[in-house]
């Protein structure tokens, strides 16, 4: 039985938001990794999975390649593997890795429970580890089980009802942030998957005056037309933030957007509040000396007690028993490719000994003769073959496969075919 899935990763609930922005990886990263784990590991169906909450690295190998995969990494970022390996953790055990999966791909282990965002992040990164030939049949299999349990939990359980997202907490963050201020002024910068999602969740909001503003200008133009917000032009940028009461921020960059010196220039007769929702962080955290800018990131925004998320907590169990019985049938299967090239060897193994003796008998049959010969020889061979393949599943269900296996091979010789067809 295949049982050597791993997970190397750290995550927001160990790791503060300073490391894990600059352990982050984008596309480009993780194609790089998947190419250096190829060539510099014994690593197969490897899996990278980087957003703001965790960057994990799951893959199957018989032995720990933890090594190789931080020496990747470190190369990625720059940084000696010394000052990395202390935040990553290792799980090595086949069965809580493969749940730890599930859980993460579900939104259980997310930072807001049921977060929808991690869905397509997931999707994404085995997207790029197809792209890259990183995706064998295990790694499939999974995948597609994932998603299949996913449909099941949206279509049985309240556990993806409403909106209870980290675009929804910093929509109530904002609300909480500016219930002193009359029709307080939001700005969103940037357009990324969560900036997006802010925006709709501002739908309808008590805002009445929301400004979108995007490197890419047609983005925010389209987006503004369907949430009836405004553009602010991308070169006006600073303008926009004097004006603006609440920043949301999620500029994808490798450095701070919003930095202390930007801040300085800006005329705050109040109280300016910056929602910083990328991973590595688009504002300084020390533009907070400036008196009156305050910086909420994204360790700030906890689970808000809300409907939807009362009714994704409750619906927990519900998730957990639909996770156990797909990892349950995964399993099945993970146990089925054991006994999957036995079963092949035993095909072979009898066609070798049907075709030897069709060849006999054919030398003085005519083409119907033949015709009725051949079918008859394949459907007797089916027969033969079915009560030993049916029998090799239940021992794997049994965890007997093992037994049974060695039983096939010493009767029919399996490892040494053209030996037996000759006996």
């Amino acid at each position: 039985m295949q049982e050597s899935f791993k997970v190397l990763g750290l995550t927001f609930k160990d790791t503060p938001i300073n490391i894990r922005e600059r352990l982050a990886l984008d596309e480009a990263h993780i194609k790089q990794l998947l190419r250096y784990i190829s060539e510099y590991s014994t690593a197969n169906d490897v899996l990278i999975l980087s957003t703001c909450n965790r960057t994990e690295i799951y893959y199957t190998s018989e032995t720990d390649q933890s090594d190789a995969i931080l020496q990747g990494i470190a190369l990625q970022k720059g940084i000696a593997v010394s000052l990395i390996k202390d935040f990553f953790k290792s799980q090595i055990d086949h069965h809580q890795a493969v749940k730890h999966l599930f859980r993460v791909a579900m939104g259980l282990d997310a930072q807001v429970v049921g977060d929808l965002q991690i869905s397509n992040q997931v999707k994404r990164a085995y997207q790029w580890s197809a792209d890259e030939d990183m995706a064998g049949p295990f790694l499939h299999r999974l995948m597609h089980t994932i998603f299949f349990t996913n449909k099941r939990v949206v279509q049985e359980t309240p556990f993806r009802d409403g909106a209870a997202s980290v675009s929804y907490a910093a929509k109530e963050l904002a609300e909480d942030i500016t219930k002193d201020i009359r029709d307080p002024k939001i700005l969103i910068l940037g357009l990324g998957e969560i900036g997006k999602d802010v925006c709709r969740n501002l739908v309808g909001s008590k805002f009445s005056e929301v400004y979108i503003t995007n490197r890419t200008e047609e983005k925010a133009q389209e987006l503004a037309l369907e949430c009836n917000f405004k553009v602010s032009p991308y070169d006006q940028v600073f303008e926009a933030i004097q004006n603006a009461d609440v920043v949301i921020s999620s500029i994808a960059s490798d450095k701070p957007f919003i930095t202390k010196e930007l801040v300085n220039k800006l005329d705050i007769l109040s109280f300016k509040f910056f929602i910083d929702l990328s991973v590595p962080r688009s504002v300084e955290m020390n533009i907070e000396d400036v008196p009156g800018a305050l910086v909420y990131n994204i360790d700030n925004i906890q689970s808000k007690t809300s409907e939807a998320l009362q009714k994704r907590i409750a619906s927990i169990p519900d998730v957990e028993r639909i996770i156990n019985e797909a990892i349950a049938e995964f399993n099945n299967w993970s146990k089925e490719m054991l006994v999957s090239p036995t079963i092949k060897k035993l095909k072979n193994a009898l066609e070798d000994i049907r075709q030897e003796e069709i060849a006999r008998f054919l030398k003085n049959a005519d083409a119907k003769e033949a015709k009725i010969i051949e079918k008859v020889t394949k459907s007797m061979m089916q027969k033969v073959m079915k009560l030993p393949v049916l029998q090799l599943k239940a021992a794997c269900q049994r965890g007997e496969a093992e037994t049974l296996i060695d039983v096939l091979n010493d009767l029919f010789d399996l490892e040494k075919q053209s030996t037996e067809v000759k006996k």
